[in-house]
């Protein structure tokens, strides 16, 4: 009697593989296709859904994430504070000529050391972070930097990658895992590992990015972006007693900012920054 279950096993797992294919495929395809061009940073990017759209998906999470942080803080006097600043830096920066709506909340946390910002406009400071902060110009390079993600399109392109690393990942998973064979296991595991790898590799590039883009925003609205290197290094102090902020989750070292933001600054003003600009 010819055994039926092998034959059924390879047949199966040459069905497995052709999917796996036409998932990457079509993932590839679809990633490749979405590209526009961004205006400020000179960049054509990858991404998948419009200004509109992100607007739509900022305003539509920012009251959930506001939420995770103890929701808005109720000093007033400091929310008008960052409302001067973070509108000072859109008005008179490349970003007041994006379709982006941007809106600049402190969250009422006090211990949490953080700042983001949500696709299309909604950037976020906890209270914990304001207070440690000592210029004004602190303030504007925190802010400055969370606006250059929006600018940067970082969440539509990350949100890109994203797919295109879980088609990918899945196609891979698909195409290496035997059901029949425990020891493909540990294939799949690596591949999953590699797509988070991927996309941490990606998040940390970015924040090199929007420090770039802070300091040009800070400089045009007449800021001294060598605050962001104060800024550095008092999250460098907050990072030393042990628990470390969340500010830098997936940020690259605080010291490898700082020599980035130096050089930054110096290729910004070869002749040395001017003396008018407010720290």
């Amino acid at each position: 009697m010819i055994p039926l279950g092998r034959p059924q096993r390879r047949g199966f797992g040459g069905g497995r593989i052709l999917i796996a294919l036409a998932i990457a495929a079509f993932s590839l395809i679809s990633y490749y296709s979405s590209r526009e061009y961004n205006p400020v940073t000179d960049e054509v990017q990858h991404v998948s859904v419009t200004p509109e759209q992100e607007v739509a998906l900022g305003l539509q999470a920012a009251p959930q994430m506001a939420q995770q942080f103890g929701g808005l803080h109720p000093d007033q006097e400091a929310q008008a504070t960052v409302d001067e600043i973070c509108d000072r830096i859109v008005s008179q920066s490349a970003a007041e000529k994006t379709p982006y709506k941007f809106e600049c909340h402190v969250l009422a946390d006090e211990e949490t050391i953080n700042a983001f910002a949500l696709p299309g406009g909604q950037v976020f400071i906890t209270a914990g972070l304001l207070k440690r902060l000592e210029t004004e110009g602190q303030v504007a390079g925190v802010l400055g930097h969370e606006i250059g993600h929006v600018v940067g399109r970082h969440g539509a392109e990350h949100m890109a990658k994203a797919q295109l690393t879980q088609g990918l990942t899945g196609a891979a998973v698909l195409a290496t895992y035997d059901p029949g064979n425990p020891s493909s296991r540990n294939n799949a595991a690596v591949a999953m590992l590699i797509g988070q790898m991927v996309n941490m590799r990606f998040g940390r590039q970015d924040e090199l990015e929007s420090d770039k883009l802070g300091v040009r925003f800070l400089a045009e609205s007449g800021y001294d972006p060598r605050s962001m290197v104060g800024v550095m290094k008092i999250l460098e102090s907050a990072g030393g007693s042990g628990r470390q902020p969340e500010f830098f989750s997936t940020h690259p070292n605080p010291g490898r900012r700082i020599e980035y933001i130096e050089q930054v600054i110096a290729e910004t003003y070869p002749q040395g920054v001017p003396n008018d600009l407010q720290g």
